[in-house]
């Protein structure tokens, strides 16, 4: 049993995860590497052992209450417990045929971004939930977008994703409410525009320089700002 800190990163396999995880790893963390598909999961931790990052891979479907049980017992198991939790794993939908344009919006996609981007992240959220609780100074990061914000309407007009990321940043704010007696802080982060398979890798921000803001969230120090969305320059209005 691991006596160091432990953090499980949503769809670490590859891109800002990857980074976010090899980030946290690179400061003394264990990390727990989720990924659906467990090939690819082995192949990211053999990259991070490589690094020199105390990592194991983790069988993960953020969609699936079975799929998420099964993964908090293993942590449990491998690691005793678990310290921070970024909710990375997330879908952009696609956008063919005008599928997230809001006059037409394919109501199959919203739903299919939804499940994995909102309900993803409650359920593996709750599911880790007691483990935190446990933990001396858990952190929950929920990894967002700028285009989540109301205010700033940025991006391209993208009515599944965008509104799930609103949601998430409510939720975060939820969270934070009613863990605000706890040690747990929670918050959302925006990684920027990061050349990723999700922006088709057309995008100036590396996945270590969108990593950044995760990191820091993952390690704030208690009585830190809960129910916040920050990325790198601080508070982004929503």
């Amino acid at each position: 049993m691991s006596t160091s800190r432990t953090a499980l990163v949503t769809g670490a396999n590859k891109g800002i995860g990857f980074a976010i995880a090899r980030g946290l790893g690179a400061i003394g963390f264990q990390v727990a590497v989720g990924a659906r598909d467990e090939a690819r999961g082995a192949e990211a931790v053999a990259r991070l052992r490589g690094d020199g990052v105390d990592a194991f891979a983790l069988a993960l479907d953020v969609t699936s209450d079975a799929s998420v049980a099964a993964a908090a017992a293993a942590v449990e198991r491998t690691a005793g417990g678990l310290d921070v939790l970024v909710n990375n794993a997330g879908i952009a939908g696609g956008t063919e045929g005008g599928a997230q344009d809001p006059t037409t919006l394919d109501l199959d996609v919203l739903r299919t971004v939804l499940e994995t981007n909102v309900l993803g992240a409650v359920r593996v959220t709750n599911a880790f939930l007691p483990q935190l609780r446990r933990a001396p100074s858990p952190r929950i990061v929920n990894m967002s977008s700028t285009m989540a914000s109301l205010a700033l309407r940025t991006g391209p007009v993208l009515a599944a994703y965008a509104p799930s990321k609103s949601l998430l940043n409510s939720l975060t704010v939820q969270y934070a409410r009613q863990l605000a007696d706890t040690h747990v802080l929670v918050n959302a982060a925006c990684p920027g525009f990061v050349a990723t398979d999700l922006t088709g890798f057309a995008a100036p921000r590396t996945p270590e320089q969108g990593a950044a803001i995760a990191v820091r969230l993952a390690t704030l120090p208690d009585g830190g700002s809960s129910g916040g969305f920050f990325d790198d320059d601080g508070p982004v209005p929503w």
